[in-house]
């Protein structure tokens, strides 16, 4: 089935500081982080029977590796994100040949303005606004929607995530299901101890987008916001292995948990207490590891 991906326009990111390079950072995350979280897509789309039935709707899709295992069971996928480089990245997944054109056409264009989009026989639809565009026209009622980047480790990002939601929900089915996931316990979250480093160098006046640790109700609160009705949990084993500490700084350096630390220092601080942080968990072969557990929530769409 043919992905559609989404530009959105209900969230705005976060700029990128000082020092990153945002198309660099997102082929990080494509690359080595990403993949870290497949556990936690094959419990949800196990748990809820993904499969040729499913209208799928990835809110912040990233660079689209769960559409892409949701496509694989036969669902229909659009994805939603506001980062560009990533967007570009899901849709070269999703829709390889397609991405080829889009970049060999003279101008590398894909919408004509705000709300509007181009389509190809083969590869993914870009529109600009959701809902209330071209695709909440056209698109029937999705029957579940998944949040999967987790909330819980920076400060206002679960008030974020509700605006998300508030512009979303309109387009489900009733009695969707909603996926919102979060980060464990910190005390089962090995990933925790090296996170701290974001704390310790932001600046302490401006808490917004610093890192903090996850809460208990953190997914609870989100869905009472939204209006979703709780239908249980779960918590799924995510550790982070990483080939080596080279590898393991970038791939959380792309999750942005750090962007404060690097917008109040430098990146070169950052990446030297961060590989410092990571020794603990490095093992004889040079390779990391840090055992994590990550949480998420089904809630469904009154």
């Amino acid at each position: 089935m043919t992905p559609t991906l989404v530009r959105e326009h209900l969230s705005h990111p976060s700029p990128v500081p000082p020092g990153v390079n945002p198309c660099a950072r997102a082929r990080d995350w494509s690359e080595i982080q990403e993949r870290m979280l497949v556990p936690l897509y094959e419990a949800v789309y196990e748990r809820l029977e993904v499969g040729p039935a499913t209208r799928l709707l990835g809110l912040r899709c990233g660079s689209g590796l769960a559409l892409l295992m949701a496509s694989s069971r036969g669902a229909a996928v659009t994805g939603v994100d506001s980062c560009r480089e990533l967007l570009a990245l899901a849709r070269e997944r999703l829709s390889p040949d397609a991405a080829r054109r889009t970049r060999a056409r003279p101008g590398g264009g894909t919408g004509t303005g705000p709300g509007m989009g181009t389509e190809t026989a083969t590869g993914p639809t870009l529109v600009e606004d959701l809902p209330g565009g071209a695709a909440g026209a056209r698109t029937p009622a999705y029957t579940l929607m998944t949040v999967f980047e987790p909330i819980g480790c920076l400060a206002g990002d679960s008030e974020g995530l509700g605006g998300l939601l508030a512009g979303a929900v309109p387009l489900a089915a009733r009695g969707a299901a909603v996926v919102l996931a979060g980060w464990g316990p910190p005390e089962r979250c090995a990933t925790s101890s090296v996170l701290r480093v974001a704390t310790k160098l932001a600046d302490p006046l401006r808490s917004a987008g610093s890192w903090r640790p996850a809460r208990r109700d953190d997914l609870e609160e989100v869905a009472q916001r939204a209006g979703l009705k709780p239908d249980g949990s779960g918590r799924v084993a995510c550790p982070f292995g990483y080939a080596d500490a080279d590898s393991a700084v970038r791939g959380l350096l792309s999750t942005g948990l750090f962007d404060a630390a690097i917008a109040a220092t430098d990146r070169k601080q950052v990446d030297k207490e961060l590989a410092e942080a990571l020794h603990p968990y490095r093992r004889a072969d040079g390779t990391v590891w840090m055992p994590n557990v990550f949480r998420y929530m089904v809630a469904r769409v009154p």
